[in-house]
């Protein structure tokens, strides 16, 4: 893929061997190029209005509402289901049955036989069946700690503390959101081609910023309910500082590995971003008061930011003395006057922060630059069917370069030696979700997923060894089919350099967390929390505007 340039200088692209790296990718933090981002900047600029068209949720907080979105061509309703959930019922797990809250997000408007097909199936969501006209679904389940707090706190006419507020962040995580075709909903291709939904998963963003409207309008319903006559609403100040939470799992970490193309357009607009900011001959004075007030915003949020995972906590002690040096170099009234200011900061952040504060200080850069940077948001969605053909007609010879340049790092290891495949990923026959196995002591080794990257190129390059170069792949597969899929992928990463993650993906000090952190940086995603090396808790939207600020009300 070719992205339009707009550099004055000369500045490369970093190399994939040095972005394509798992401890890299896991320190990724999200940029005005996230999904979340790039789709409330749509929304607004094209004066999409808003309205919440039917709330019918009782006393106990159990019913249903109705939240559209209404653009120049197509509207778009969250229709929501609030339900009345046993404390012991309440779980984060993959296989829970029953949630506080279950979603569906419509193409278009409701009617009431709409709502009704649906209220026989969202709330059992993979028991139940959706159709196309819904675009995702997903469930969430209140914080136990923060939703009864600030239910109490505003029945008896008072605001809830900031402090607990930002040491929880959200009132309900979703623990899924799923679309693309998922239990029946539509397909990709059926949305692909209107412009609000081409971007990656803006129907799934679009969803989760309503559930956000959502929770804060229920919180002050219940709250109503309980003592209407004092009563209060949430400060807008404070309303701000709520997101959605959201658990997550291994079940989205094969998702980077399966689609190599859309990767690689994430991380290639990512770059150009980048470069193209430490491009600029010089810094005028918004862009330098704009990163001034970003850095100061990074350092306040990643003061509130806390987990309880050994690997997160030295990440975020180192982070927090990256945040002090950058102030330090910044903080001068000449830091910015010297040509190429952008780029000297880079190369000195290269020299000195961690790598989990060079890639936030990417997302500092891109921040006051949407008129240089904003445009490549348009350019992440990919057509991976034209990738995905093998070209049987180039040469053994030229397959084996490329392995040579693209998995360097993978043809040297020893997958005999049984920490450099200790790990198996599989799918899991209960809830059909991927799974990450232990192959020295678990069963399931041989429905093992071809996700070991580097061992399967590997293991063709060795095949390639014994056949001469001026024959063809065609003939190759023929009499080695098993290399179909890593032929495949060698094939697409010489043309999409950051198609391939380079690093080991079944050794045994894989982090699958990594994978996590960098898909949902993308989405947007903030206060990486892990839980363990397999799932993490994040928050979304926070300090976000809500449909009612930023659109316009129905005509």
């Amino acid at each position: 893929m070719t992205l339009p340039r707009k550099h004055e200088a000369d500045v490369p692209l970093r190399s994939a061997d040095n972005v394509m790296r798992l401890a890299r990718m896991g320190s990724f933090h999200p940029t005005r190029l996230s999904f979340m981002q790039s789709l409330l900047r749509r929304l607004a600029r094209e004066a999409w209005r808003f309205e919440r068209r039917c709330w019918e949720i009782d006393d106990k907080g159990v019913g249903h509402a109705v939240y559209s979105v209404l653009g120049p061509e197509r509207a778009y309703s969250l229709v929501c289901f609030a339900h009345d959930l046993p404390d012991e019922m309440r779980s984060d797990r993959v296989i829970a049955t029953a949630w506080d809250a279950t979603f569906a997000l419509f193409d278009g408007v409701p009617t009431e036989n709409d709502i009704d097909r649906l209220a026989r199936n969202v709330p059992k969501q993979e028991a139940g069946r959706v159709s196309d006209d819904e675009l995702s679904l997903s469930r969430a389940n209140r914080s136990v700690r923060l939703f009864e707090y600030v239910v109490g706190c505003l029945a008896e006419g008072r605001q809830p503390d900031r402090a607990e507020i930002d040491a929880v962040g959200y009132l309900m995580r979703t623990t899924a959101v799923y679309g693309s075709g998922k239990f029946g909903a539509a397909d990709r291709v059926k949305i692909a081609g209107r412009p609000e939904l081409k971007g990656p998963f803006q129907a799934e963003m679009l969803s989760v910023w309503l559930t956000r409207s959502f929770t804060l309008d229920l919180v002050e319903h219940m709250a109503r309910v309980r003592d209407g006559a004092q009563a209060v609403t949430i400060d807008p100040d404070l309303r701000r500082r709520f997101g959605v939470g959201n658990s997550t799992g291994l079940g989205m970490a094969p998702f980077l590995i399966n689609h190599p193309v859309l990767l690689n357009n994430w991380i290639l607009a990512r770059e150009e971003a980048l470069a193209r900011v430490r491009a600029l001959a010089a810094a005028d004075q918004n862009s330098v008061e704009g990163f001034r007030s970003a850095l100061v915003r990074a350092t306040e949020n990643v003061a509130l930011w806390r987990s309880e995972h050994p690997v997160q906590e030295q990440k975020l002690a180192g982070l927090r003395k990256d945040l002090d040096a950058l102030t330090a170099r910044c903080k001068p009234d000449d830091s910015f006057d010297k040509p190429m200011p952008w780029n000297l900061l880079w190369l000195w952040a290269e020299d000195v922060l961690s790598l989990e504060g060079q890639e936030l200080l990417v997302s500092l850069l891109l921040e006051p630059q949407g008129d240089l940077v904003d445009d490549l948001a348009d350019c992440m969605d990919a057509d991976e069917d034209a990738a995905f053909r093998i070209d049987g007609s180039m040469t053994t010879q030229t397959l084996r370069g490329i392995l040579a340049e693209v998995f360097d790092w993978a043809l040297s290891v020893d997958y005999e030696s049984a920490p450099n495949c200790a790990r198996f990923w599989y799918v899991s026959e209960e809830k059909l979700e991927p799974r990450l196995g232990e192959r020295a002591s678990e069963e399931g080794a041989e429905y093992e997923q071809p996700l070991s990257t580097g061992r399967d190129a590997a293991q063709m390059a060795a095949d390639l060894d014994h056949w001469q170069g001026e024959l063809s792949v065609a003939a190759f597969l023929l009499a080695h089919p098993e290399h179909r899929h890593t032929a495949r992928r060698a094939q697409i990463a010489a043309r999409y350099s950051y198609a391939e993650i380079r690093d080991n993906l079944i050794s045994s000090d894989l982090m699958p967390i990594d994978l996590l952190r960098c898909k949902l940086s993308f989405f947007g995603a903030d206060r990486f929390d892990p839980r363990s090396d397999r799932w993490v808790r994040i928050c979304m939207y926070r300090d976000a505007p809500f449909p009612q600020e930023i659109l316009q009300a129905p005509r």
